[in-house]
């Protein structure tokens, strides 16, 4: 059990809450954001609001851990941003992994957020500040880098490498074997039989490339 301190002030940090105080024996102590972020609330969820930029000169590093349940934003660069942040300041940070899921494996990196209803097959890697949502299969022999997104009911199949700061939307299915390039953008639906390009958006069936770079994308 741990004493836990969660970043964030939106949705991802209320279910992170949910999760944490319904499924773990660990103990959340407060929310943190930045400074400027702050207004007139000092609580959420019924728990002090305190200021990042000086957080360790209140909570210990030694004695607290953090948990940052980031949005993909800019292709998890935020997300990426904010986790480094944490470990500037001294702190470690922990993964949830759903009571509920299927977790046949025992690597998974830290500041990870996998909910209910996962399989993750065996001998599967998963990186740091990676998030699963609800509900995916990670085929056998798979390896998921750092700093990536799934959404809900993606098909990861055997076999396959998603490099960091890769998304994949709902529903979408990669075949076994693949090579998903940094910052990869797979819409929702889907399915991609060949590796892909870095940075690149990949939309419908058969998938097409987009001209645009997934870090122009708009969400």
């Amino acid at each position: 059990m741990a004493k836990v301190i969660i970043f964030g002030t939106k949705d991802l940090a209320e279910l992170a809450y949910y999760y944490l105080k319904n499924d773990t024996k660990h103990e959340i102590v407060a929310f943190s954001v930045h400074q400027e972020y702050i207004r007139n609330d000092r609580e959420f969820c019924g728990l002090p609001l305190v200021a990042f930029d000086n957080i360790e000169q209140q909570f210990n590093p030694k004695d607290y851990m953090f948990f940052a349940p980031i949005t993909h934003k800019k292709m998890n660069k935020v997300r990426e941003g904010i986790y480094n942040q944490i470990k500037n300041k001294g702190y470690q940070l922990l993964s949830y992994v759903s009571s509920k899921a299927t977790v046949l494996t025992d690597k998974i990196g830290d500041n990870c957020f996998i909910l209910e209803d996962n399989t993750i097959q065996p001998f599967v890697v998963i990186g740091n500040n990676v998030v699963l949502w609800s509900g995916n299969h990670i085929g056998h022999h798979s390896i998921i880098e750092n700093h990536i997104f799934f959404t809900s009911h993606v098909v990861l199949s055997g076999h396959c490498i998603v490099k960091p700061y890769c998304f994949l939307g709902v529903n979408s299915t990669i075949r076994d074997g693949i090579i998903l390039a940094e910052g990869t953008f797979v819409a929702m639906g889907t399915t991609i039989t060949k590796n892909t390009e870095a940075y690149s958006v990949y939309i419908g069936n058969p998938p097409q490339k987009n001209i645009i770079s997934s870090l122009n994308l708009k969400f």
